[in-house]
C-alpha cells in the first residue's frame, strides 16, 4: 500500500486547543481507517513542523480525502509527500 508522509502545522485554532491534540490524533486514526488507510506513526515535533505522521493509504484519492477532512476541522495545515520504500524505488529505477 502506498505510504505518505504528512507534515503539519497548527493553526491559531489548533494552538488554542493544543490540550486536545492527543484526542485529535485518535480521531485522525479513526478517519483514516474509514477510508481504508492506516495511521502508521505520529510524532509531535520541534522545528519547522508541529507534527509529522506517516499514513498508508490505498491510493492518492484516499489520502487526499483524509487531508480535506483534516484541513476542514481547522486545527492544522498540511503538506503531503508520497514516500517510496526500497522495493518501490528499485522498480522505479528499473523503468528509468
Amino acid at each position: 500500500m502506498p505510504q505518505y508522509v504528512i507534515l503539519a502545522n497548527w493553526t491559531e485554532q489548533g494552538v488554542r486547543a493544543a490540550k486536545d491534540t492527543v484526542k485529535r490524533m485518535a480521531a485522525l486514526r479513526q478517519a483514516a481507517e474509514k477510508l481504508g488507510a492506516r495511521l502508521k506513526d505520529f510524532y509531535w515535533t520541534m522545528g519547522q513542523y508541529d507534527c509529522v505522521f506517516v499514513v498508508e493509504a490505498p491510493n492518492d484519492e484516499a489520502i487526499t480525502s483524509l487531508n480535506v477532512q483534516l484541513g476542514g476541522l481547522g486545527n492544522v495545515r498540511t503538506s503531503t509527500l508520497r514516500a517510496f520504500n526500497e522495493a518501490e524505488m528499485e522498480q522505479i529505477l528499473k523503468r528509468a
